[in-house]
């Protein structure tokens, strides 16, 4: 939600989120991007951007099946049920506890009706 690292709140809304931070495991280096996608009036869509930073596991409170489908063409694994802050959000991934999330799985609000 903003820019405190790993002690910042987990967005409820992926896409919306008006930043997001990486973190490496291998080396513990916390970086902050800002959404510049076209959510948030620039270009583009979230899983260009966090591609471009090498990012391969995604971990959130819930996203679309659209959204899913994005982060899979580009090799990124995502893990739903993320809550409170990212520190807590790798803790809950380290355990084991984060659904990974696929098309039938994904946020039930995000599904848009054919008609």
């Amino acid at each position: 939600m903003g820019k405190k690292g790993l002690a910042e709140e987990v967005s409820p809304h992926f896409g919306r989120a008006p930043t997001f931070t990486v973190y490496d495991t291998a080396t513990k280096l916390v970086q902050v991007l800002e959404n510049t996608s076209e959510h948030m009036g620039g270009s583009g869509k979230p899983p260009e951007e966090l591609a471009r930073n090498h990012v391969d596991v995604m971990l959130c409170s819930g996203l679309g099946p659209r959204a899913v489908r994005m982060f899979e063409s580009y090799g990124i694994r995502v893990f739903a049920g993320a809550t409170g802050t990212v520190h807590d959000a790798i803790d809950l991934f380290n355990e084991g506890i984060l659904q990974e999330a696929t098309e039938e799985t994904a946020c039930k609000m995000h599904r848009h009706e054919r008609r």
